[in-house]
């Protein structure tokens, strides 16, 4: 009961900063602003978050814990990028173009901000190379299998970057994810 509570409290948290932010952009938001939306004090916010940073790398961990979680559930029988693309695709597809172009603002708005985002693409890299190891567990494909963790999340950075760059009418992210995925088969 107690650790619901303590989750459900995180959550609470890293749901009104996430609002907060999105509204007042990431310099305009403050830990007492957060904590006042959430009902709680500073001092306990720090309890749940070790900073206002973190409230928004929360949302990153879980959207790669669900990424992850879904990668798990991979035939081994299929091929190991065409399950990281499916996934990938699947995930990013989730975001409307204008949801995506909020939370690409808002990392971009600070420094602290861009540079962790480029400090989480190792991390996902990593996660992504360790549960592709629990689906195809064959030792000898190790190798094979971190080439797709590092070309994947190369993948969906250019793909980002290309959706972030594009002018007129604004396509969803996944195209442009699919598209990256598309080219790196061709070129393979």
């Amino acid at each position: 009961m107690r650790e619901r509570k303590r989750r459900e409290t995180r959550q609470r948290i890293a749901e009104v900063g996430q609002r907060l932010f999105l509204a007042n952009g990431y310099e305009g938001t403050t830990l007492d602003a957060i904590a006042a939306a959430a009902g709680i004090s500073r001092r306990t916010f720090f309890s749940y978050f070790k900073s206002k940073e973190d409230v928004i790398l929360f949302w990153q961990d879980a959207d790669l814990a669900m990424l992850i979680a879904d990668l798990l559930k991979t035939s081994p029988d299929v091929p190991p990028l065409d399950a990281v693309r499916d996934v990938m695709v699947k995930h990013i597809a989730r975001y409307t173009t204008e949801q995506m172009t909020a939370v690409d603002n808002l990392m971009r708005s600070s420094e602290s901000l861009l540079a962790r985002k480029q400090a989480y693409y190792a991390e996902q890299e990593q996660a992504l190379f360790n549960t592709l190891c629990e689906v195809w567990r064959q030792p000898e494909r190790r190798l094979a299998l971190r080439m797709v963790a590092v070309v994947s999340v190369g993948a969906m950075r250019l793909a980002l970057q290309a959706w972030r760059d594009q002018t007129g009418q604004r396509k969803p992210v996944a195209n442009f994810l699919r598209d990256a995925f598309d080219s790196l088969r061709t070129e393979l």
